[in-house]
């Protein structure tokens, strides 16, 4: 029997336990990373953040290598929601914007999915999960905890560079949370890529009603 999600204990069961181990997963990464990456444990006092946009409690320290061969590094970095310096400081704007789109997932969640679609559940729950980890941080510590750092040291070929003059491979340093959400995403996408069309299931079910209804 299809019913709606909304309706559905197995796929509120999907989502949350996404949800809560991507959100738990984000968490704990961040806060392990925050400790062993540097030579010290970096303490962040949100308040401090907040007053300071400039000043960050992250020593210099040279990172430490995950996957070698020049493939992924942990560095720490606190961001602020600017990319190339693009929306520095508006920290308000990013929390309501990540607000706007879990409501979104949520409404997809209950409007557009059945509970047959485990594909799409669990690509909520990631989304769910990863954009609670972000929206924790710029509430409750005001800037966001990043320490992935893809493809360290390597540039773009022909001396091309990103906006901003910045030449490196993959200029940005992420966390888990982006991850989850990227690969929700991702998944999401699939999932209604797959879908048939609207036009596709007229034109089957044309025939069939034919059959169904000969002339007199």
């Amino acid at each position: 029997m299809i019913l709606s999600a909304w309706r559905s204990p197995r796929a509120w069961a999907i989502l949350l336990i996404v949800t809560i181990l991507g959100f738990t997963a984000d968490l704990y990464t961040k806060s392990l990373a925050f400790e062993k990456i540097a030579h010290e444990p970096v303490i962040l006092e949100r308040d401090q953040l907040l007053s300071n946009p400039r000043w960050s409690p992250i020593p210099i320290h040279e990172g430490v290598v995950a996957i070698p061969g020049k493939i992924l590094n942990f560095r720490l970095v606190l961001n602020d929601g600017a990319v190339f310096g693009i929306g520095s400081q508006q920290r308000v704007f990013f929390i309501i914007f990540t607000l706007i789109a879990l409501l979104i997932a949520g409404w997809i969640f209950g409007r557009h999915t059945t509970n047959r679609d485990v594909t799409a559940h669990i690509a909520l729950g990631l989304i769910l999960g990863g954009g609670l980890g972000n929206l924790y941080d710029r509430i409750f510590i005001g800037r966001v905890r990043d320490f992935m750092y893809l493809f360290p040291d390597r540039h773009l070929p022909f001396e091309l560079s990103w906006p901003g003059s910045n030449s490196e491979l993959f200029p940005w340093i992420f966390n888990t949370g982006d991850v989850l959400l990227l690969t929700g995403m991702g998944l999401l996408m699939i999932f209604f890529w797959r879908q048939p069309k609207p036009e596709s299931t007229r034109a089957t079910l044309k025939p069939q009603q034919e059959k169904s209804n000969p002339p007199e």
